[in-house]
């Protein structure tokens, strides 16, 4: 297992020296840290990462998941994050592979295959992310996968079916039951999602548990305690993080603490600093700041 790691530690060294979220593969990123890293808070979008050597650090919610090399996390929902690395060095930075979730590939491989056994009736609620172990066959797979970056006029030809694949070990692997909630359009984490996504566009309106519910297709009981499941929050919670971090986007361009408040949907400045520096670390004001300094130096926030 080491040597496979390793083989694709040096595979991704040949095509960054940081983090690179886009590649010329479809849905696949890579990415290299040589030092520790501040948190960083953003918005997860559904994804598989593999970290090949090195360690991160993730708060979701109010979970805390840490993974190191040969570790696979997958996150089926969008999800706002706080992570930073917090095992790497010159000699031996983090290294890094992640792969977009796509829905439709991952439906229509359900499809294909057998049917997973039904889960017990006293099932808890799904959560919708979680780390487990990557298994030898996954990371030859995705190997294969980042194996295309060497040669990118097989991309196009191979890329797909070996995303496939990826996705194939995934489902077999200690990850196939969420991925399967995922993939599937009646499943509680669909439903979920169907409320994640109003959320979202609408994250600067007053937010009615009993209207997101509904979009659901759940009581208001079952709603709160599978979102929770889900995401490590209550829909408030989510919400309140989405206008943060929307706020904190606004500050970047020079708009002051006050108006990014009530652009984002608060009606008390005083609270939007309290919430934003517990999120944050620090005031509005101070934090744009230093977020247009390192933006001027051209610095990683």
């Amino acid at each position: 297992m080491q040597n496979l790691l390793d083989r694709m530690c040096h595979r991704i060294a040949r095509h960054t020296d940081g983090m690179r979220p886009e590649t010329p593969l479809p849905h696949v990123g890579i990415g290299i840290a040589r030092q520790h890293s501040a948190p960083v808070t953003t918005l997860y979008e559904p994804m598989a990462c593999v970290v090949l050597q090195g360690t991160k650090q993730v708060l979701i919610g109010d979970r805390m998941l840490r993974y190191g090399a040969g570790s696979c996390f997958i996150a089926s929902l969008e999800l706002p994050a706080t992570g930073c690395v917090i095992e790497a060095a010159r000699d031996a930075p983090y290294v890094v592979a992640s792969l977009a979730l796509d829905r439709d590939v991952l439906t229509s491989l359900l499809a294909e295959m057998p049917p997973a056994p039904p889960a017990a009736p006293t099932a808890a609620p799904a959560s919708g992310f979680g780390v487990a172990p990557a298994t030898a066959a996954l990371l030859e797979a995705w190997d294969q996968l980042l194996a295309l970056l060497d040669t990118p006029a097989d991309i196009r030809f191979l890329a797909p079916s070996r995303e496939r694949e990826v996705l194939y070990r995934l489902l077999q692997g200690a990850h196939g039951p969420l991925l399967r909630q995922a993939g599937r359009t009646d499943s509680r984490l669909s439903q979920v999602r169907r409320a994640i996504s109003w959320i979202r566009r609408n994250f600067d309106q007053t937010l009615r548990t009993e209207a997101l519910a509904e979009i659901a297709g759940m009581s208001v009981p079952s709603f709160h305690r599978h979102f929770k499941a889900a995401t490590a929050m209550s829909p408030l919670q989510y919400q309140k993080t989405l206008r943060l971090q929307a706020a904190r986007r606004l500050l970047t361009t020079h708009t002051d603490a006050a108006r990014a408040a009530y652009a984002v949907g608060y009606e008390s400045a005083s609270q939007f600093s309290r919430e934003y520096a517990r999120l944050f670390g620090m005031p509005p004001a101070r934090d744009a700041e230093r977020l247009r300094r390192a933006a001027q130096l051209g610095e990683a926030i």
